[in-house]
C-alpha cells in the first residue's frame, strides 16, 4: 500500500494549491477527486464546441506584482495561463431596470471614481470615501497583501462594519447607494448581514486589475496539476472518500467508496467543513461544534443559462453586466415564483477561435436549493446530465424562458442570435462543486458574528486540516489565501508566505 506524506480531499482551488505548495516545500502528496474533472468550481465543460465555466468568470489582482499575481508566480503558472485584461474603463457594467444608462466599474481607482462622476457629478467625495474605504480595509488583511501576521487584532476594527448601512452611510443618492451595490451577486450580499471587508477584498481585487480566462478556468487546474505531478505528487479522479478514521487521536487513514483505505501523515479536506465531519469518525470533535457548524448558513445558489450563439451573430464585450432593480438590490434572493428574477448576471467567455464576437454566455440569476429539492435524490456523476425526469426538464425550459425574457428586455434581439442553450440548477452545483445544497460561496459571513463564521484550518484531529472558501473568503483568490493559512498551520510557520511574496 503506498504512503504519502499528505493526502488531500478534494480537488478544488483550495485543495490543488495546498497539493502544489506542499510538494514544492518535499512532502509526497496525494489529491484524491471524486468526480471525473478535477478543479472544483475551476471545471468547464463543452456545449456545441462552445467553452463554458461553472464557476470561474473573472479574476482580480493578476497584473504584476498584486497578490493573485504573485500566488500564481510562486506557483510557476503565472506565464502560462492564456488571459485576457478586461475593459479598462468597465470590468462590470451596471444596469437598472426602468433606467437606460450603463453604469461603468473602472479598474484602478481614479479611473473608478472618474467613470462613476460622469454620472454623479455631486458625489465626488462620497466616491472618494468609499475607495479610501476599501484601500483601508484591505491594508488591514496580513495575508490579502502577502504579509505574515498573526495579530487578529490588526483586522479587528474593520470586521464589525455592515456593507448596507457604510454604502448607505456615504451617501443619500439612492442611485450610487445601488451602483456601488449592484454586483452583490459576487458574494450573495445580504443586508443587514455582510460584512464591509467581504466587499471591500473582492471589489478591491477587481479595481486592482480585472481579468478572464481564454477558453476558460480550468486551465487553472491543468497547470496546476501538471505542477503537481512533476514535484512528485499523484492525483486520483473518480475517487470518492468516505470515511475519515481516528486512531489513537490522530487521523489515521481514509476509507474509500470500494472499502480499500488510504494512509497519511497528514490530512487536508477542502470539502465543505460540515461534510468534512460527518464522514470523520472521532468522539473528539464535539457534537456541540459539528452543530455549531451545521447551524451556520451556506449561501443561495444559483440557475445558469448557457447560450450558444450562432456563427458570428452576437458581438464579444470585455466587460460583464449585473442587472438589478433598484429596490431589490440587497434582496434579489427574496424572490418569489411570481417576481423571479429580481437580477442577473452576465458573463461573456472569451474564445482564442473570436475577438470579434461571442461563441457563448452565460446568463447567471439567484435560486435556492428548496426550488429544487423534489429531485434530489437524483445525481448527475457524469459530464452529461442524467436524465432527472420530465418533470425537471419542464421547470428548467420554464425558468430558462422567464431568464430569458428579462434579459431580452435589456438586450433587444439577443434570442435571435441563440443557436442553443443549457441550463444548471443548484442540484448542477452540488453534484458537480460537492456541496449539500449547491451553494454558491460557501458559509455566509455575518458582521454581527465574524469569529463565529472564521473557521480555523485546524480541527481536534492534530493532523486533519481544512481548506477551501469556507475558511476565509471564496473565489480564486480567496479559496488561494485560504490553502496558504492551511499550509502555514500543517507547516508550522509562515515561511511560505514571504516565499510567494518575493517570487
Amino acid at each position: 500500500m503506498e504512503n504519502f506524506d499528505v493526502l488531500i480531499i478534494g480537488s478544488g482551488m483550495g485543495g490543488l494549491v495546498c497539493a502544489d505548495i506542499l510538494g514544492k516545500e518535499g512532502f509526497k502528496v496525494c489529491v484524491v477527486e471524486k468526480n471525473k474533472q478535477i478543479g472544483g468550481s475551476l471545471q468547464t465543460y463543452a456545449r456545441d464546441k462552445v467553452i463554458f465555466d461553472s464557476g470561474v468568470h473573472y479574476l482580480g489582482g493578476l497584473a504584476k506584482g498584486q497578490n493573485l499575481y504573485q500566488i500564481f508566480k510562486y506557483l510557476g503558472i503565472m506565464d502560462k495561463l492564456k488571459l485576457q485584461l478586461q475593459d479598462v474603463d468597465a470590468f462590470d457594467k451596471i444596469l437598472i431596470e426602468g433606467d437606460d444608462n450603463e453604469y461603468n466599474m473602472a479598474q484602478g481607482y481614479e479611473n473608478f471614481i472618474d467613470k462613476l462622476l460622469v454620472h454623479f457629478p455631486d458625489e465626488e467625495k462620497a466616491l472618494r470615501t468609499y475607495c479610501d474605504k476599501m484601500k483601508e480595509i484591505c491594508s488591514k488583511f496580513p495575508l490579502y497583501n502577502l504579509r505574515s501576521s498573526s495579530n487578529m487584532n490588526e483586522k479587528s476594527d474593520v470586521l464589525e462594519f455592515d456593507t448596507k448601512a457604510y454604502i448607505d452611510s456615504i451617501t443619500t443618492n439612492e442611485k450610487l447607494r445601488v451602483v456601488l451595490a449592484a454586483n452583490n451577486a459576487l458574494y450573495a450580499g445580504q443586508p443587514d448581514k455582510t460584512p464591509l471587508y467581504v466587499h471591500a477584498l473582492i471589489l478591491n481585487s477587481y479595481i486592482e486589475s480585472s481579468w478572464k480566462c481564454i477558453d476558460g478556468g480550468s486551465q487553472i487546474a491543468k497547470l496546476l496539476a501538471h505542477s503537481i505531478k512533476e514535484n512528485g505528487g499523484k492525483i486520483i479522479r473518480n475517487c470518492e472518500v468516505k470515511k475519515i478514521a481516528e486512531e489513537d487521536g490522530l487521523a489515521g487513514y481514509v476509507e474509500l467508496q470500494d472499502g480499500s483505505r488510504m494512509y497519511a501523515k497528514y490530512f487536508i479536506s477542502n470539502m465543505h467543513p460540515v461534510k468534512t465531519f460527518e464522514i470523520t469518525d472521532t468522539p473528539l470533535i464535539k457534537n456541540a461544534y459539528r452543530n455549531r457548524l451545521k447551524s451556520l448558513e451556506n449561501s443561495v445558489s444559483a440557475f445558469t443559462i448557457n447560450v450558444v450563439f450562432k456563427k458570428e451573430s452576437f458581438k464579444y464585450f470585455k466587460h460583464n453586466y449585473y442587472c438589478v432593480t433598484e429596490q431589490d438590490v440587497w434582496t434579489a434572493a427574496n424572490h418569489t415564483e411570481e417576481n423571479w428574477p429580481l437580477g442577473y448576471a452576465i458573463f461573456c467567455a472569451p474564445s482564442s477561435r473570436s475577438e470579434e464576437y461571442a461563441e457563448g454566455l452565460t446568463i447567471l440569476a439567484y435560486m435556492h436549493y428548496s426550488e429544487v429539492e423534489v429531485w434530489k435524490d437524483t445525481f448527475n456523476t457524469t459530464t452529461n446530465e442524467h436524465d432527472r425526469g420530465e418533470t425537471y426538464n419542464e421547470f428548467k425550459k420554464r425558468k430558462a424562458e422567464v431568464l430569458l425574457d428579462a434579459v431580452e428586455r435589456k438586450f433587444p434581439g439577443l434570442r435571435d442570435c441563440i443557436k442553443t442553450y443549457y441550463t444548471a440548477t443548484p442540484l448542477s452545483y452540488r453534484d458537480y462543486i460537492g456541496n449539500d445544497d449547491g451553494s454558491l460561496y460557501g458559509i455566509v459571513k455575518d458582521y454581527k458574528h465574524t469569529l463565529k463564521t472564521f473557521i480555523s484550518p485546524r480541527t481536534k484531529l492534530p493532523n486533519l486540516f481544512l481548506t477551501g472558501q469556507n475558511l476565509n473568503l471564496h473565489g480564486i483568490l480567496g479559496a488561494s489565501m485560504s490553502a496558504i493559512v492551511t499550509c502555514c498551520a500543517l507547516l508550522g510557520n509562515d515561511d511560505i508566505v514571504a516565499k510567494i511574496r518575493n517570487a
